[in-house]
C-alpha cells in the first residue's frame, strides 16, 4: 500500500491497508459474497479494470484476500482470508455510520443501477418465491442504457443476473425508473407507496406481485435512518 503515516498506532495502521480509493468498497463486495472479477466490476461500476486488479494485488500481497483458480470452470476467484473476514463488523459499522450521518438526499450521479441490480439479484429471498425456475424483470425508465435487467433464479439454487434476454418466460415484470427503486432499496419509500403513487408498475404472476415486499429485500442498512442534520460531505 502507497499510504504512509509514520505512527504506530494502530488505528494508523489500519488506514494505511484499507485507506486507499475503492479498497473498503472491494472488501465490502468480497464480505457480501461477490468472488468473481466481472462481479465485482459489475458492483463498483466506477472503477477501471486496471485499477480493479491493483487492489486486489494489493490486498493480497496484504493477506487479506486469497485468489483461487478453478481450473475445471476456467475462471479465477478471489475469497477474503481470515484478517479479511473479520472485518465484517468494521464494514456493517461504517454502513450505519454513513447511513445515518453522511447520507443525505441522494442526487443524480450516485444513482448507480449496475449496483442496485447486483443488490437486487443476490439478496432475492427464494424460499419466499414458488418452486421451479423464476424469471424477474425490471425495466428502469428514463435510462438510454442499461434499461432492461432480468434476474433468472432456478430451482437447483443458481441465480443469475443478464443484461440480455435470457429467452426464458418473464413471471413478472417491475416498470419504474432509476431514483424511485433506488429509494426502496435505501428504505426511503415503501414499495405500496410508490405502487400507489404510480411510480413503481407490476405485471406477471398475481402470487409474486402480491407477495413482493416478502422476496424483494431491501438494502441491509434501510433500517438505519438518516440523522435529520446530516454532515456536509
Amino acid at each position: 500500500m502507497s499510504i504512509h503515516y509514520g505512527q504506530f498506532c494502530p488505528v494508523a495502521k489500519a488506514a494505511e491497508v484499507l485507506g486507499e480509493r475503492w479498497t473498503i468498497l472491494i472488501i465490502r463486495e468480497l464480505l457480501l459474497g461477490t468472488t468473481r472479477f466481472s462481479d465485482l466490476q459489475r458492483a463498483l461500476s466506477q472503477i477501471s479494470p486496471t485499477l480493479l486488479t491493483k487492489r486486489l494485488n494489493q490486498l493480497q500481497d496484504c493477506g487479506l484476500v486469497v485468489r483461487k483458480k478453478l481450473p475445471e470452470q476456467r475462471r479465477t476467484e478471489y475469497h477474503l482470508a481470515p484478517a479479511g473476514r473479520e472485518l465484517l463488523p468494521v464494514v456493517v459499522g461504517l454502513g450505519e455510520w454513513g447511513m445515518k450521518w453522511a447520507r443525505g438526499q441522494m442526487s443524480d450521479d450516485e444513482l448507480d443501477v449496475e449496483l442496485l441490480m447486483h443488490d437486487f439479484s443476490r439478496r432475492i429471498d427464494e424460499t419466499q418465491l414458488p418452486g421451479g425456475r423464476t424469471v424477474i424483470k425490471f425495466f428502469f425508465s428514463g435510462l438510454s442504457q442499461f434499461a432492461h435487467w432480468w434476474i433468472v433464479l432456478e430451482e437447483n439454487g443458481e441465480r443469475e443476473l443478464c443484461l440480455n434476454n435470457p429467452g426464458k418466460g418473464v413471471d413478472i415484470e417491475l416498470r419504474s425508473d432509476l431514483r424511485t427503486m433506488t429509494e426502496i432499496w435505501a428504505g426511503d419509500m415503501e414499495i405500496r407507496t410508490a405502487k400507489k403513487d404510480g411510480r413503481l408498475q407490476l405485471s406477471g404472476n398475481p402470487v409474486l406481485i402480491r407477495t413482493l415486499s416478502s422476496w424483494l429485500r431491501i438494502g441491509m442498512f434501510a433500517n438505519v435512518r438518516p440523522h435529520s442534520d446530516p454532515l456536509r460531505v
